[in-house]
C-alpha cells in the first residue's frame, strides 16, 4: 500500500468519525432541550371546582385543572367528565379567549346553565361564576399557584 491510499483512507475514516461526533452533539442538544421544555409544564389557565356531583364523578371539592380549550360531558374523551343521565356526550365547551372565558352549549341534553340560568348559545364567564350540567355544579376558579397552600 503506497502512502496516497494511507493518506485517503486516513481522510475517510477521519470524516466518517468527524460525522459522529456532529450527530451525537445534534442529539445531545436535542435531549437537552426536550428535558427542559418537559421540567418547565405550561401551567394551565384556570379550574373547576366541583361544587355539587350527586352520583359522585367527579367527586364534590375535586379541582381540575382545565386548558384554554376544555370540553365538558359524558364522554371519556372530554376534558372534564360528568356522569350524569341528563349530560351530553358532547356537551358544552368552556374557552378562554383573549382576556375573558366563554361557556358554549352544543345544543345536546339538558340545556346548561350559568350562576343558575340556562344559556342559549354562549355567555361570558368570570372567576367565581357556577356552571352547571345536568345535577353536576362546578365553579371556575384562578389556577392554582404553586407556592399556596
Amino acid at each position: 500500500m503506497d502512502a496516497f491510499t494511507l493518506v485517503l483512507w486516513a481522510l475517510r475514516i477521519g470524516f466518517v468519525v468527524c460525522l459522529y461526533l456532529f450527530l451525537a452533539m445534534v442529539v445531545r442538544t436535542l435531549w437537552r432541550d426536550l428535558r427542559a421544555a418537559a421540567s418547565t409544564a405550561v401551567p394551565s389557565v384556570g379550574r373547576l371546582i366541583v361544587v355539587a356531583s350527586p352520583l359522585g364523578r367527579p367527586e364534590a371539592g375535586t379541582s381540575i385543572p382545565i386548558d384554554a380549550v376544555t370540553s365538558l360531558g359524558s364522554d371519556v374523551n372530554n376534558t372534564v367528565v360528568v356522569a350524569d343521565p341528563s349530560v351530553a356526550s358532547q356537551h358544552g365547551v368552556l374557552t378562554f379567549r383573549g382576556r375573558a372565558w366563554y361557556l358554549e352549549d352544543r345544543g345536546e341534553g339538558a340545556p346548561m346553565r350559568l350562576n343558575g340560568e340556562d344559556i342559549e348559545e354562549g355567555a361570558v364567564v368570570r372567576f367565581g361564576d357556577e356552571i352547571g350540567l345536568g345535577r353536576v355544579r362546578l365553579r371556575l376558579e384562578r389556577p392554582h399557584e404553586a407556592g399556596a397552600s
